[in-house]
């Protein structure tokens, strides 16, 4: 994110306030909704965007990798907007763009926002039709059930959805959002209010998670599929880059084997890719700081496949997934 879209998502009062998705449209069956039809869309993901990655991971675990497709942006976005630039000619194999903006200009010419990720693109006419990252894995994991592998888990249960999405808002704004409103801030009196808020929710979590392996009890859910996102780049990028500072996620006890828990787990690590966060967080134009990029080069990432000792909190410790019960949504 340049320093001028910066301004341009501020509260007037030095906060950070992010920019709302204009392609919200669902998934469905419905009048109006998009069809759900395997192999009609394209997925595109920087491997640095958490919102992105919570797509990947859901995607993987739902067994829908030969039903969705995936393109991935290079994780250092340039002020033209986020670029396929590890793609052979620098364009998109199957849309043939060169920057994720065009794809956002086919579907509104008048578009004058940044182009997100993720997207979700329809492969025929190479439109945006979807970037609304706050529900994005719910409709994956509901409207595309008919597509779902025979095993796969139930992240979103019927019966708990109502707490779920009341959960997920609370973590958003304080957690998920809550290290760019301290990285984003342009007044102290901001910053200061953000970090709090965001070391007061940690320290909840970290409560939360001494008598639970995940936030829901035994089974992870979509919410343990948002926070990991935001856990997997915090020692990376947001404890330095964003002052996100007063400790780190491995100094938390429960935090953090919770967060080696997940990663242990498919769909999780493999989904998961440290340099390219750095290199997004670090290297991308006006992100954080001026000049020439400098990536570290620490911190050591090793620890993520130590022992967590996190199945000790399990009645059934090898069965991390509660078993899909199709359910109307």
């Amino acid at each position: 994110m340049a320093i001028s879209e910066r301004t341009q998502e501020s509260d007037g009062s030095g906060g950070f306030s992010r920019q709302s998705n204009s392609f919200t449209t669902s998934f469905g069956d419905g009048p109006g909704e998009l069809p759900v039809e395997a192999g009609r869309y394209r997925l595109i993901a920087a491997m640095i965007c958490p919102w992105a990655h919570r797509q990947l991971i859901v995607r993987e675990l739902l067994g829908l990798q030969d039903v969705i497709g995936v393109g991935v942006v290079h994780p250092r976005r340039t002020r033209q907007g986020w670029r396929f630039a590890l793609d052979q000619d620098n364009r998109d194999p199957v849309l043939g763009v060169e920057y994720l903006q065009e794809a956002y200009l086919a579907a509104d010419p008048g578009y004058d926002k940044r182009g997100t990720v993720p997207a979700i693109v329809d492969v025929a006419t190479g439109r945006v039709v979807n970037n609304h990252y706050h529900r994005l894995s719910n409709e994956l994991e509901v409207s595309w059930e008919r597509f779902h592998k025979a095993d796969a888990p139930d992240l979103y249960p019927a019966d708990q959805r109502g707490q779920i999405d009341q959960f997920n808002e609370w973590l958003f704004h304080n957690v998920n959002n809550g290290v760019y409103k301290c990285g984003f801030a342009t007044s102290q009196q901001a910053y200061d209010a953000a970090y709090d808020a965001l070391f007061d929710a940690l320290d909840q979590l970290e409560e939360r998670l001494t008598t639970r392996r995940f936030l829901w009890g035994e089974h992870i859910t979509d919410s343990d599929v948002r926070l990991y996102a935001t856990l997997a780049r915090f020692d990376a990028a947001y404890y330095g880059g964003f002052k996100a500072n007063r400790q780190r996620l491995i100094d938390f006890t429960h935090l953090w084997g919770y967060a080696r828990d997940l990663y242990q787990t498919p769909g999780f690590g493999s989904t998961t890719d440290f340099e390219a966060i750095k290199e997004g967080y670090f290297g991308g134009e006006g992100v954080i700081g001026e000049g020439e990029p400098i990536i570290p080069k620490g911190p050591d990432q090793s620890g993520w496949t130590t022992p967590h000792e996190r199945a000790r909190l399990s009645a059934t410790p090898d069965r991390k997934f509660l078993p899909k019960t199709p359910a109307p949504y």
